[in-house]
């Protein structure tokens, strides 16, 4: 977390996305956010943070996928996050090439587990 962000406190944060505080505390209980915690421990949001609530809500309201589909589809998400330097590294740098393809090939072999495509 950097210190110059903008946090806000739960009760914001559920206002500024049309969500009841205590789906923010289930959420969090499922491992789809991690809030950070201030001096106090109350819970407090980030930018991205607060973006990828709004992805959630998007993929369960205008989607109609249950929380385990979501659970699902944002660690896809991760995964094609980390694979998009390796491809991009593997062509721009020979030397690091057959690493970054090896760690390709873990990435999309990881990605196939978690689809049950192995």
């Amino acid at each position: 977390m950097r210190l110059d962000q903008d946090l806000y406190l739960i009760s914001m944060a559920a206002r500024m996305l049309g969500m009841h505080p205590q789906t923010l505390r289930k959420y969090e209980r499922l491992g789809l956010v991690q809030p950070s915690r201030s001096i106090g421990s109350m819970r407090v949001y980030s930018r991205d943070e607060l973006e990828r609530l709004r992805i959630i809500k998007r993929l369960v309201d205008d989607g109609g996928i249950n929380l385990a589909g979501v659970q699902r589809l944002l660690s896809i998400a991760e995964i094609v996050q980390r694979i998009r330097p390796l491809v991009t590294n593997s062509r721009e740098d020979a030397l690091s090439g057959r690493d970054a393809r090896r760690r390709l090939g873990q990435e999309l072999d990881e990605l196939l587990r978690m689809l049950g495509m192995e």
